[in-house]
């Protein structure tokens, strides 16, 4: 062994050997540090994943860069790592050991092994090129050698769970060369010789500290506040030690941390409200230490985590308290209400978005003099809280998403008088005969059970939503005196009558208009007053006449314009093309007629992205000067391809579409959507080559109409098309082979057509079964029952779209004459069948009258 060693050692260099000369040594070497130890059967109790002996698969007939734990770099088949973790490794690293003879180790994990109490040796401080260091819990002794601080390359070092000592010089020497770590993890290594002032130079990147159980150390005192300057710390835990002292107030400044732990320590005094800074905590532990309430506690904002567990009763003793927010968190279990009683201070308490139960007793009175904004949504509350008639001072209060029954007692009316903001809904109310309040601007009464007539609210109310009822009669003509308005959502009701004349001009600054789902009659308000604010108008099923109001066009800022599911009898409104910003446009199931036509060239409808002209009469051929305008789907700007909705934080636009199949309602509408619907028309002809340019386009659907002719190889520039449908016509030809390239293609129908030919094979049509082809009795191939000839794939359909280069190509005439007698193009078709593939099954059986 010993001349093995000497063998590879006295190698003139690891660097400038040649390749098959380095293979051989590293193979050598690792077979010695093989030879080294043992691996014993029995597995380690501490190991946390399953162990076996990886290094017991390493033999010199195998390349041992397949062996088990190894990896080499797949060029110059250098071993770049080695994890050699839970391997049940027993023995000795010393300096000498053949494991140092691999320069070029980048990763090297021997975690959760048995190194018979012996020293970590200086030898781990030669590779130079090392990242990551893991040598946890592997039985090693003594202390942390200097040499480490060689390996300025390391991002990770992980020293934890080993009868280990560092020495402060050491831990100064790391911290100042190891400039690239982000990873540094000492858990119960023995720190008793070591300041925490030494951690003072840590790098910034540094995205995890542990340092836990150092309790039978001297490792104490107060948390030196320069950890706080780790800024792109984001898990850090201190559990289990002596640590003592209040927390620093500069921890607010570690915005990234995500884990946090400092339990089972001496800090006292209280938890800075700084702390509310770090948005993205998911875990945090503060139990067992000193804390105590203090007078200087003002806010504790912790909202929109994933904090769990109960809510502490020791929050009473924050009597200082005048913010508490720990809203759209995990926190559980049934709490009483008596707990806060003592907040006298309190203006701000948000307990909503949880899995709690709140339990109130209504024979308590509790005293908030201060208490101006009050949120219980999602608490299981069943009645209203008898102690609201005492807030004089609350102006918002929302306990929506509850079960509270029933009508609203006559009490609650002059708790809303002095409101701004009032939620209540997702409850089971019945019944509100009307609503008072001089100062409500925000009333949100959707998905209850109220019935009875439209309840008007108050002039000052800015948004209104009532939708989602079972409201019945009118909307009373005094809805416009509300001025102010700005939302008006009263969808999905069994509202009547004829829509108030003045919805189209009483307010300047009504942006949202969605009446969808009930039973208005007549017809539109013809009356949109200039310069109006109109964003969104819906009047989806509904039982609306009539002609389009050409008023219409003054509605400049109308994004959404949705009017399916009615009876408006008219001619394509062309004339919207002069609403600079409309998105979304449905006139589907409605009795539009005619040509869609008078276009101007490439400025019609820029912004439009969302297309339904479904189930009407529009007839003659496909508007391809309406496609050449279509901008926002030809292009597409950057900044939109996050996930930006249409509409604004208060109200986001939803929408009932036909998509893949299937009708349903987009929730929300993301900017990148984007489909066209023209099918149950009368549109004839050909389907335009320029459908090809709208490359951003999603959503296709040209079914149900008597379209002719060949399916457009340009089809395949729609490369991020999802669904496409365009069964149900007269098309004829075969599938071009260029569709294949449609990767993101979920839903393909071709059905009910004329079209011939093999089915092109792989990538997505590998997905699509018989309902994608059926009534087309000249296909065939997978995955049909006609099977085809040949297993070729059809030819580019430019040949289709290209006569010259048909007979160019070798389809010569005698296979056009074989269907003279039927029509030049079938024969065309059928020559070209009969060329590549023989006698198809269908063409001798059409021609044996079977």
């Amino acid at each position: 062994m010993f001349f093995l060693h000497s063998q590879l050692t006295s190698s003139s260099s690891f660097t400038s050997c040649s390749t098959l000369l380095c293979s051989q040594e590293q193979s050598l070497a690792l077979l010695q540090f093989k030879q080294q130890l043992s691996y014993p059967t029995s597995s380690l109790s501490n190991c946390p994943n399953d162990s076996y002996p990886k290094i017991e698969s390493w033999k010199e007939s195998i390349d041992f860069c397949s062996w088990d734990g190894v990896k080499c770099d797949k060029t110059r088949r250098y071993v770049i790592g080695l994890d050699l973790s839970c391997s049940r490794l027993q023995g000795t690293i010393p300096s000498n050991s053949s494991l140092f003879l691999l320069p070029h180790l980048q990763q090297l994990n021997l975690a959760f092994n048995n190194f018979s109490l012996s020293e970590i040796s200086s030898g781990f401080g030669w590779f130079a090129r090392l990242k990551y260091l893991n040598l946890s819990y592997s039985q090693c002794l003594g202390q942390v050698p200097l040499e480490l601080s060689n390996l300025s390359n390391l991002v990770s070092l992980d020293l934890s769970g080993n009868n280990i000592g560092l020495k402060n010089f050491v831990l100064k020497s790391l911290v100042q060369n190891l400039s690239k770590l982000r990873e540094l993890h000492l858990d119960h290594v023995n720190m008793s010789l070591v300041s925490l002032d030494s951690l003072m130079n840590l790098s910034s990147s540094l995205t995890s500290l542990t340092l836990n159980d150092l309790s039978n150390n001297n490792f104490g005192g107060e948390l030196p506040s320069s950890l706080s300057n780790l800024k792109a710390l984001s898990y850090l835990t201190l559990q289990s030690n002596m640590f003592s002292g209040s927390i620093p107030d500069s921890f607010g400044n570690l915005t990234k941390v995500t884990y946090f732990y400092l339990s089972s320590n001496n800090f006292t005094g209280h938890i800075p409200s700084s702390l509310s800074n770090l948005k993205d905590l998911t875990f945090v532990d503060f139990g067992c230490n000193n804390f105590e309430g203090t007078k200087s506690l003002e806010t504790l904002s912790l909202y929109n985590n994933k904090l769990n567990g109960s809510i502490p009763k020791s929050i009473s003793n924050l009597v200082s308290l005048q913010k508490f927010d720990i809203s759209s968190n995990n926190f559980n279990g049934t709490i009483e209400f008596d707990m806060f009683s003592k907040l006298i201070e309190i203006e701000v308490l948000d307990l909503s978005y949880n899995s709690l139960s709140l339990s109130i007793n209504n024979n308590l009175k509790y005293t908030f003099p201060k208490l101006q904004h009050l949120e219980l949504a999602s608490c299981n509350i069943t009645k209203f809280p008898y102690f609201l008639r005492t807030l004089e001072e609350l102006n918002t209060l929302d306990l929506s998403n509850n079960r509270i029954k029933g009508q609203i007692p006559q009490w609650m009316f002059k708790v809303v008088e002095n409101l701004k903001f009032l939620n209540l809904s997702h409850n089971s109310l019945s019944r509100i005969d009307h609503i008072p309040g001089k100062n409500l601007e925000y009333l949100d009464l959707h998905a209850n059970l109220l019935k009875g007539t439209f309840p008007v609210p108050p002039s000052s109310v800015v948004f209104f939503f009532i939708s989602n009822n079972n409201l019945t009669g009118e909307i009373p003509s005094s809805i416009c005196n509300l001025a102010s308005l700005q939302i008006l959502d009263v969808s999905y009701n069994n509202l009547s009558g004829m829509i108030p004349r003045c919805l189209g001009n009483f307010s300047d600054y009504l942006s949202v208009m969605d009446l969808r789902m009930n039973r208005f009659q007549g017809t539109i308000p013809e009356s949109f007053a200039k310069c109006n604010s109109l964003r969104t108008l819906v009047f989806n099923h509904n039982q609306l006449e009539g002609l389009l109001p050409q008023s219409l066009v003054n509605c400049t800022k109308l994004e959404v314009l949705d009017l399916g599911n009615n009876n408006i009898n008219d001619s394509f409104p062309y004339w919207l093309e002069a609403l600079p910003k409309l998105q979304v446009l449905i006139l589907r199931s409605n009795r539009f007629y005619g040509q869609i036509d008078h276009f101007k060239a490439n400025s019609s409808f820029a912004m439009l992205r969302i297309i339904d002209l479904s189930h009407n009469n529009f007839t003659g051929l496909l508007p391809s000067k309406f496609f050449e305008g279509l901008e926002a789907i030809i292009t597409v700007n950057e900044s939109e391809v996050k996930s930006k909705y249409i509409g604004e934080d208060y109200y986001q636009d939803s929408v009932m579409v036909s998509l893949k199949g299937h009708d349903f309602e987009l929730q929300r509408i993301l900017t990148i959507f984007t489909t066209i619907d023209l099918s149950s028309n009368k549109f004839h002809g050909q389907i335009p080559k320029v459908l090809g340019t709208l490359k951003f386009l999603r959503d296709l659907n040209l079914s149900h109409n008597s379209l002719t002719g060949y399916i457009p190889s340009s089809l395949a520039n729609l490369s991020v098309l999802e669904s496409l449908d365009i069964s149900s016509n007269m098309l004829n030809g075969s599938i071009p082979m260029q569709l294949t390239s449609l990767t993101f293609l979920e839903i393909l129908n071709l059905s009910q057509n004329l079209l011939t030919g093999p089915i092109p094979q792989g990538s997505q049509f590998s997905t699509f079964e018989n309902n994608s082809y059926i009534g087309n009795i000249g296909l065939c191939g997978s995955p049909l029952t006609m099977k085809c000839m040949i297993s070729e794939q059809p030819p580019p359909s430019i040949f289709q779209e290209n006569n010259d280069l048909m007979f160019t190509s070798g389809f010569g005439w005698k296979a056009v004459v074989m269907g003279y007698g039927c029509g030049f193009m079938f024969g065309l078709v059928m020559g070209y069948l009969v060329l590549r593939t023989g006698k198809p099954q269908w063409v001798v059986s059409l021609i044996k009258g079977e």
